[in-house]
């Protein structure tokens, strides 16, 4: 069998299963599953740039996620103008204020020798860091305390949602960027190291500052690109047309509306791959390669590795952000307790491991089959744990069988890692 007639066999076979699922179960379900499958895949082939393209170990992705859903907030939603006179302008200032302070002590860096460079930095340092609090906590402050329980934020700027897609594009890039300076001139453990803190760090950030996107209380009602479900059953060409079809208008509009996000994500995908692909097969993808393959090598042919791994880092990065404010505007609502390692990092690495690491159709195939199955597993876990405790009496035992069927993803998704590298250690679509 040749590599394109297995591609187009393990596609088909994931077509089915959505397919299955949306006549056995509904079609409302398999939607919502097959959109967030779409933008799984969007996230796996951005980490597919980092490790299949140049061997980079990231496991900070759900930082970049998270700060790419942070941008349909901040471009989407409407400012909260009393927050604003309250002092929320004081924040920008703040933050210039300490931006200012880092840029002069690396200024002082270069330009100073021995003790007077020392002191220097830490003179700069210290009284840029009591500055910007003198400025940033007193506008905080001001700003939760209006209207904590809707607002108690700055709000954003009231801008087209879609254009929020690209800009949490360019801030996951901006993170990557800051994060790659730093740690890709050091070992790939290095690496791993940053980017996990950097993650991590990102997403308390978010959890704290209710200033930024109200923290834990979430924001929500961000505009989306589709239309809502209640315009379209209040509207009598739609439920005319839904009439035609014997459908309940209830029924048509979330199936209609979520058709519209598929429409929209597979865009978007399809550009990506389309771009991912062109680069790969690329004079710069094959020096790609050549670097991930053999640095020392790379390096002795004039290479410049560390640029090239700061360059795909961010690439990946962005595409990671992007898919993170796609699932914001899918979602409507932000809110950072979701953002968890288990879904946004391991999961995407092992969407990347069995769909082929360096395969771009390989991350896109495990996008969609392991979120079909993390989305599915746990049901079929209870319906099976169900019929195995049928006859037991109740107790304990029970309870606690009865318990598992939720948890059963985890296992069903270690049990399949397992096969995968077993029988096929380079992925089910490998590199060519």
């Amino acid at each position: 069998m040749t590599p394109r007639m297995k591609a187009t066999l393990l596609f088909a076979l994931v077509a089915v299963l959505f397919l299955i699922d949306g006549v056995t179960v509904s079609w409302n379900s398999a939607l919502s599953i097959m959109n967030m499958a779409l933008i799984s895949a969007i996230m796996a082939l951005g980490v597919n740039m980092q490790w299949g393209y140049a061997g980079l170990f990231n496991v900070g992705i759900v930082g970049f996620v998270a700060l790419g859903g942070l941008a349909p907030v901040l471009i989407a939603t409407p400012p909260v103008l009393e927050a604003w006179s309250a002092g929320g302008w004081r924040i920008p200032l703040a933050l210039i204020v300490g931006a200012l302070s880092i840029a002069a002590a690396v200024w002082a860096n270069g330009r100073t020798t021995g003790r007077t460079r020392i002191a220097a930095i830490i003179g700069i340092l210290v009284a840029g860091f009591f500055a910007y609090r003198a400025i940033f906590d007193p506008a905080v402050t001001a700003v939760e305390a209006f209207d904590p329980a809707t607002h108690g934020n700055v709000g954003g700027l009231g801008l087209p949602v879609l254009l929020s897609w690209p800009v949490g594009g360019l801030m996951a890039a901006g993170a990557a960027w800051l994060i790659g300076k730093t740690a890709l001139g050091l070992r790939s453990d290095y690496l791993a190291i940053a980017t996990l803190g950097i993650g991590e760090i990102i997403v308390a950030v978010m959890k704290n500052e209710d200033w930024l996107a109200r923290g834990v209380k979430m924001i929500n009602d961000i505009p989306r690109p589709v239309p809502y479900e209640v315009d379209l059953q209040q509207s009598a060409a739609f439920l005319e047309r839904a009439a035609t079809f014997g459908t309940d208008p209830v029924t048509a509009s979330t199936v209609v509306v979520k058709l519209l996000w598929s429409l929209l994500f597979l865009i978007v995908l399809m550009v990506l791959l389309w771009l991912s692909q062109k680069a790969l097969n690329s004079p710069w993808g094959r020096m790609m390669r050549a670097i991930r393959d053999n640095e020392v090598a790379a390096e002795a042919m004039g290479k410049d590795v560390t640029g090239r791994h700061l360059q795909i880092f961010i690439l990946g990065s962005a595409v990671c952000g992007l898919a993170g404010a796609m699932m914001v505007t899918l979602d409507g609502l932000l809110n950072p307790g979701t953002y968890s390692p288990l879904r946004y990092t391991f999961l995407i690495w092992l969407m990347v491991i069995v769909g082929g690491s360096g395969s771009n159709w390989g991350a896109v195939l495990g996008g969609f089959l392991i979120w079909y199955l993390w989305g599915k597993v746990e049901v079929w876990g209870v319906w099976m744990m169900a019929q195995v405790t049928a006859d037991m009496a109740a107790g304990p035992l029970k309870s606690h069988l009865t318990d598992m069927g939720s948890h059963m993803r985890l296992l069903v998704m270690g049990v399949l890692l397992l096969v995968v590298l077993r029988f096929s250690p380079r992925g089910l679509l490998p590199e060519r």
